[in-house]
């Protein structure tokens, strides 16, 4: 056994003993479909702390032939498939963290560097075969391959840090490129190559170097979303077996829309059961400066689809443009993209080419978006959050005077977001306004219908103890008529099924007379 070459299956025997661990045994299974075909490349590329070293570490214990994980894989799903012995450490595997070999001076140093690691492992167990050049990497691991026949799976972990570090020019970014390409590329001896990362696999225009690579990523999972983080299913196994709420984990951690599937922070989830707390365990410094940085950067309309975001509402994205590196970054849709890869937003395809809609998905994401406008440049935005408790409670105690004030202010200061009297902008000024509502209530917005346009909708989450909202829009007509509109509809989709009292929140934008409102409660059996 060795550090690179068939390490032993003591980091994936170590993860099964965690206290919670979710068996995602059956990406083997898809593994083996591939291996020795021309599929038999993967990269795989997702945000932190969503299991891509778990996996790497499983795909290794598997594998390497130097390890006996028949005992260790038997307990879980993979046993019972049709391929487990079949492949079972059957393979060399040489497993690197290519963040341990980053830093080792230039990029080119760095690969020299994990070359002669590399040799020294590979000549140290097959010191028996007549290689022609110890130190020529490819042609050594040729002539292995070819002297005993057993060929090598790569497993490379954190395969783009490169490319994640700003001093890192384009030259030095085309040699690593290019030694992958010759490592991997057209390769007899390569088995299987499964590499992870943060971001997709750089591209220079609409070419890369390795584009040999089936790639799976947060803007296109298919064919393994499911092994992205914790499934919707699984998730309600943990929560069923710790006593745990499930629908406020759902609100702090789900959201991810990946092939249909709803996915969920792994890390997250699994500490908010250990810890037994609900918070925001993902995201580290790191990262939250990079949010903070990439959003306040000067793209036109970038701003303002941030604000909309943050008032729950998605906006339109074209991924195809990025180049998945963190420093090409020139539109908005560039900045989304990364923030996707990053994990601060999720996205969903509309067509094939690229383009699709993206959303701040949950509860743990949007504290941090919150927090990374708090100072500089957002204001306004920030002053209507600040303010959304005052309106809450004016809204609960009938304060019509004050609710029209404070939706006022909102609308009048992200006047930005759309034409001040479209409908959509009052719309998502009402959602900024009522923004910490969101900690009680679940919040609907309805669709625009033939009639004017249609309601936000707040139904108290499970144990809240307050009436339901239902807020109806209107411009240049009256608050009155925005309550009329509400009675005549009679209940919305989403408030049928809801028993208790109801707030009928009526509130017009009129171009003289700016903004009133109207409150009636009634209870509904």
């Amino acid at each position: 056994m060795g550090i690179l070459l068939n390490p032993n299956n003591t980091d994936f025997e170590e993860a099964t003993n965690a206290e919670i661990y979710v068996d995602k045994t059956e990406l083997i299974a898809y593994a083996n479909k591939v291996i020795r075909t021309p599929q038999k490349y993967i990269c795989v590329s997702r945000p932190r702390r969503f299991g891509k070293s778990m996996a790497a570490n499983m795909l290794t214990a598997y594998y390497s032939k130097e390890c006996d994980s028949r005992e260790l894989f038997k307990p879980y799903k993979i046993a019972k498939s049709d391929s487990f012995e079949k492949y079972l450490n059957k393979y060399n595997v040489i497993h690197i963290n290519m963040v341990e070999y980053a830093n080792h001076g230039t990029v080119p140093e760095s690969v020299n560097y994990l070359s002669r690691r590399l040799l020294h492992e590979l000549k140290r167990e097959n010191g028996d075969v007549d290689c022609f050049d110890w130190n020529d990497l490819t042609s050594v691991l040729a002539e292995i391959f070819e002297a005993k026949r057993v060929a090598f799976v790569f497993i490379i972990d954190e395969w783009d840090c490169i490319f994640r570090q700003k001093d890192v020019d384009k030259n030095s970014q085309t040699f690593y490129l290019n030694f992958l390409r010759n490592l991997l590329k057209d390769k007899s001896y390569v088995a299987l190559a499964y590499m992870t990362g943060i971001l997709p696999i750089k591209k220079y225009g609409e070419h890369s170097a390795i584009n040999m690579f089936t790639e799976v990523s947060m803007t296109n999972a298919k064919p393994i979303a499911e092994f992205t983080g914790f499934t919707e299913d699984e998730v309600k196994v943990i929560c069923e077996k710790y006593n745990k709420d499930f629908d406020e984990m759902k609100r702090w951690y789900d959201g991810y829309c990946l092939d249909g599937l709803s996915i969920y922070n792994p890390k997250s989830a699994v500490e908010s059961v250990v810890r037994n707390a609900y918070s925001n365990y993902w995201t580290s410094t790191e990262t939250y400066e990079a949010l903070k940085e990439h959003i306040q950067l000067n793209f036109d309309g970038l701003k303002d689809k941030v604000t909309k975001m943050i008032a729950w509402e998605s906006v339109g994205v074209n991924t195809a443009k990025f180049q998945n590196d963190m420093t090409s970054l020139n539109s908005a849709d560039d900045v989304l993209t990364l923030l996707v890869h990053l994990g601060y937003l999720t996205f969903r395809a509309t067509n094939e080419t690229g383009y699709g809609e993206v959303w701040i998905l949950n509860s743990e994401v949007r504290q941090e978006f919150i927090n990374s406008v708090e100072d500089g440049g957002w204001e306004n935005l920030m002053k209507a959050i600040n303010d959304s408790d005052k309106l809450l409670e004016a809204t609960l105690n009938g304060d019509t005077d004050t609710v029209a004030e404070l939706v006022e202010r909102s609308h009048s200061d992200n006047t930005s977001i759309l034409q001040y009297n479209d409908e959509n902008s009052l719309a998502c000024a009402i959602s900024l306004a009522y923004y910490t509502a969101q900690n009680k209530y679940i919040m609907h917005r309805e669709l625009p219908t033939g009639k004017g346009f249609a309601d936000i909708v707040f139904i108290p989450r499970k144990h809240i103890d307050l009436p339901a909202i239902v807020v109806e829009l209107k411009h240049n007509k009256t608050s009155g008529a925005a309550i009329e509109q509400i009675k005549q509809k009679k209940y919305t989709d989403k408030i049928a099924q809801y028993s208790g009292e109801i707030l009928l929140v009526g509130i017009n934008y009129d171009d003289d007379k700016g903004h009133t409102c109207e409150i009636e409660r009634f209870v509904k059996e």
